[in-house]
């Protein structure tokens, strides 16, 4: 019984094993590229990195903060209709702190932790960002301007943000809230899932009358069902009509000729040849356009008999 109890035990260790996820650390492959950023080849990325500038307006550092953020699928299951999500929704700091994130991918996908809005001549395009292809972890460093404020962190990846990849990062005593921050603040769009047809037409914008009159042809629909009546035939849109067959049926009697004609000719001589057919065509049919007109004159400048 305990030997069984053993190899259960050892069984479960070495499944759990296998079946976790290894969170690479991607900070120690960084290369700095200068002004900032640093990147190495296999999807992590720092934007933004200033370990000793100070911001105008802060004469010293104010506080020195570390904080892990981890990002994936399974936080935004605590928010209905999100998709993914920050496992933190709101981050505090003094104004000149200095902050050091660990951002730590879950997702076999990429996500960033991104921040806006902070002073350009600092940091290029006014932002610090951390970017890692999952399972990975990333980690870097800003110094926070003075002054109350309120910034948007957020992942930039398509459609990201729009499914619940946002938090704010208030510095001192922030100035508001953003909104549709997940958990934090209500969304500007409300989700609803409780909608009954009234509420759907009136959101699709379909007028009572439309909606009657759908309501009718389907309702006759069933009746017709029901007493076994067959429904009309659906008309052909195909486009395999008349003309086409006709085309079909002359491209197939051609094809022999055309292609004993063009045996051994290249692109240019084959189209030469098409162009002098189509010169000897135009000119055929312009010598009956003259011979038709000529017919007509005649015919109407003869002398009539006199009575």
């Amino acid at each position: 019984m305990m030997k069984l109890l053993m190899v259960g035990l050892l069984g479960s260790v070495f499944s759990t094993a296998l079946v976790a996820e290894e969170i690479e650390d991607h900070t120690k492959l960084l290369m700095d590229h200068g002004d900032g950023h640093l990147m190495e080849m296999s999807g992590g990325m720092v934007m933004g990195q200033n370990t000793d500038k100070l911001p105008g307006g802060c004469d010293k550092i104010s506080e020195t903060k570390e904080v892990t953020v981890h990002a994936g699928h399974k936080f935004a299951e605590k928010f209905p209709g999100r998709m993914f999500a920050f496992d933190t929704q709101e981050f505090n700091f003094e104004p000149c702190a200095k902050v050091t994130v660990h951002f730590i991918n879950e997702d076999k996908i990429r996500h960033q932790w991104m921040m806006h809005g902070l002073p350009k001549y600092l940091y290029p395009k006014g932002m610090f960002h951390l970017e890692v292809s999952g399972p990975g972890k990333i980690s870097g460093t800003f110094i926070l301007p003075p002054g109350d404020k309120t910034y948007l962190v957020h992942c930039d990846i398509a459609q990201h943000m729009e499914k619940g990849m946002k938090a704010q990062l208030k510095v001192g005593d922030g100035d508001g809230d953003l909104p549709s921050i997940p958990g934090v603040t209500a969304l500007t769009y409300p989700d609803d899932y409780n909608a009954g047809p009234e509420q759907m037409a009136a959101a699709a914008k379909i007028t009572a009358a439309e909606v009657a009159t759908a309501s009718e042809t389907l309702a006759k629909q069933e009746a017709d069902a029901k007493a076994g009546k067959k429904p009309p035939p659906p008309t052909s849109d195909s486009f395999v009509s008349g003309t086409t067959v006709i085309g079909l049926a002359i491209g197939f009697a051609l094809a022999p000729f055309l292609g004993r004609k063009f045996q051994g000719k290249n692109a240019a001589e084959v189209t030469a040849y098409c162009f002098d057919v189509l010169r000897v065509l135009i000119q055929f049919i312009k010598s009956l356009i003259v011979r038709l007109l000529n017919l007509l004159s005649s015919s109407k400048n003869k002398t009539l008999p006199s009575k």
